[in-house]
């Protein structure tokens, strides 16, 4: 899979130093740099296409962006997958899978002690897991936990509600609804470690507990980035899935291991 990686424009000469700022200088000094600039951070595409034995195409996408403002710090995220497969003796083709996710958190800035209130919304759309669609809201405290000269980790933690749909072609019992609501926590951490200039570890994780006796959810990607010449670097990254309450014959798990051709150009 070939990967791209695009930067809105710095001074930095170095790509991979603006790649994800915090943890490396001060809210204030990374609102200065940005200052002007709508958005920053990374966006990640992917195209794979297999013929012989095997015949699928496969599209991926993904970005990471942020907005730092004087009292507002932004996130908005992206993860599309999309795949086609062809069965090679009987010719017919299909969608094996075909998921889409998209979220954003604004956190206001309390003063400059790191602490935040956070307001997150999601929105995901697998084909596959059963749900015709699943969305999230949420609002509660955020907090910079540690911030050293290698290591940031930071902290959300607050209620929210949870709405999600049935798929239509899944039958249900005269006493289930198609339409579920109910009430969550919602918990989540973001580490990211400096190993070197040129190689970054990050660890995502985010759990949604229901309150109301409703699937609980769980997400965990871990990612090392390394540049191995000039723009050009790998990614290998992990990524966990976990849903309680799947529908059907789902599995509770699911996983994604990938190891991709990054290119970085600001």
């Amino acid at each position: 899979m070939f990967i791209g990686l695009l930067s809105s424009p710095s001074e930095a000469t170095d790509p991979f130093e603006d790649f994800h700022e915090y943890g490396n200088m001060p809210d204030d000094e990374i609102h200065t740099k940005h200052q002007g600039e709508m958005l920053y951070g990374d966006v990640e595409f992917g195209f794979i296409v297999n013929k012989g034995n095997t015949q699928n195409t496969s599209f991926k996408l993904k970005s990471n962006l942020y907005q730092d403002l004087p009292t507002w710090r932004n996130q908005y995220k992206f993860d599309g997958l999309y795949r086609r497969e062809k069965d090679t003796e009987t010719g017919v083709e299909d969608v094996s899978a075909s998921r889409y996710f998209g979220s954003a958190q604004g956190n206001y800035k309390l003063g400059n002690d790191k602490s935040s209130f956070f307001v997150y919304g999601d929105y995901e759309r697998d084909r596959f897991n059963g749900k015709e669609h699943t969305s999230t809201v949420a609002l509660g405290y955020g907090s910079r936990m540690f911030e050293g000269k290698k290591n940031t980790v930071d902290i959300d933690i607050g209620p929210g509600m949870s709405i999600s749909r049935v798929d239509n072609e899944i039958a249900l019992e005269s006493d289930e609804k198609r339409t579920e609501k109910g009430q969550l926590l919602r918990m989540a951490l973001q580490w990211e470690r400096n190993v070197s200039k040129r190689t970054r570890f990050n660890q995502d994780v985010s759990y949604e507990q229901s309150l109301s006796g409703l699937n609980s959810r769980l997400f965990a990607e871990s990612a090392l980035v390394t540049q191995v010449l000039g723009g050009i670097a790998l990614k290998f990254a992990f990524i966990y899935r976990y849903n309680s309450q799947p529908e059907d014959d789902k599995e509770k798990v699911d996983t994604e291991l990938g190891a991709t051709l990054v290119y970085s150009f600001n």
